[in-house]
């Protein structure tokens, strides 16, 4: 992974608010603080993967648009390579120094299968490969290339309107799964703040064959405590599963999820410890 300088920072901002911290606070705020700066050095690296993340749908999008006009291009007799050149000054977002790669490369004369296959493996994203490889399969066996197009491009289409169709029909899960992660949060938290304290007053009694030692609420808190940071983890990424269809959006939502659960936590310690 390359090292970038919003990573130093984030770090050394978050190192600098720990030892802030340690030195001038303790108790409950100190662990409060401890979390945010643990929080501080962490945002950075899931800022830039979601920002990698939103940068790759984007390419798959423009992707469509290319191959569209390629399409367009191929119908009026210029051969693929020469349209694909012809293309390489028109806005594709992020896909655009991807696109002019692979344009520079077919005028330096580097064959288009190969020029395509390293286009596909530099986006990194599987539709955009499997859509180069039938491309470039197309070409060299001679045939319609035209006709192979239209079908890649309808295709990609079918990808990103079958995509936004299952976000949209799974958007209620996504909102009912966040309702019942925070309800199950509030539940933790009142058996943590309210009921394990009456447990923790129950005094040494003895009865006639029985009897209750004084409990130790701290001991049950900690296992909550885990097995909300379990709960985060394992919802976030059935519910990115569930409304992307990738681990890596899942690992985003538990990023999200664990964020909460770690600031409302040592928050409610900071009032109620």
């Amino acid at each position: 992974m390359k090292i970038k300088p919003i990573y130093v920072l984030g770090v050394l901002a978050g190192s600098i608010l720990a030892g802030f911290s340690s030195y001038f606070f303790e108790g409950n705020l100190l662990n409060f603080l401890l979390t945010v700066s643990l929080l501080v050095g962490a945002i950075p690296f899931m800022i830039d993967f979601i920002l990698a993340q939103s940068k790759q749908r984007e390419k798959e999008e423009k992707f469509l648009a290319f191959t569209q006009d390629l399409v367009e291009t191929v119908r009026s007799g210029t051969p693929v390579g020469k349209g694909i050149i012809n293309l390489r000054k028109r806005n594709y977002g992020s896909l655009s120094p991807h696109i002019a790669k692979l344009a520079n490369q077919l005028a330096m004369g580097i064959t288009l299968r190969n020029a395509l296959l390293t286009f596909g493996r530099e986006t990194n994203s599987d539709v955009i490969s499997r859509a180069v490889s039938l491309i470039s399969e197309a070409e060299r066996a001679g045939g319609k290339i035209e006709l192979v197009l239209e079908s890649v491009s309808a295709s990609v289409n079918q990808v990103e309107k079958l995509r936004k169709e299952r976000m949209a029909s799974v958007s209620n899960l996504v909102t009912q799964g966040y309702m019942i992660f925070f309800l199950f949060i509030i539940i933790m938290l009142v058996m943590e703040f309210k009921i394990l304290p009456l447990v923790g007053d129950l005094q040494h009694t003895e009865g006639l064959s029985m009897s209750v030692e004084k409990a130790d609420s701290l001991a049950f808190s900690k296992p909550l405590f885990i097995m909300l940071l379990i709960q985060s983890f394992f919802a976030g990424l059935v519910i990115g599963k569930i409304s992307e269809g990738s681990l890596r959006a899942g690992v985003r939502h538990s990023f999200i999820l664990l964020t909460v659960t770690l600031l409302i936590t040592t928050g409610a310690r900071l009032l109620f410890g």
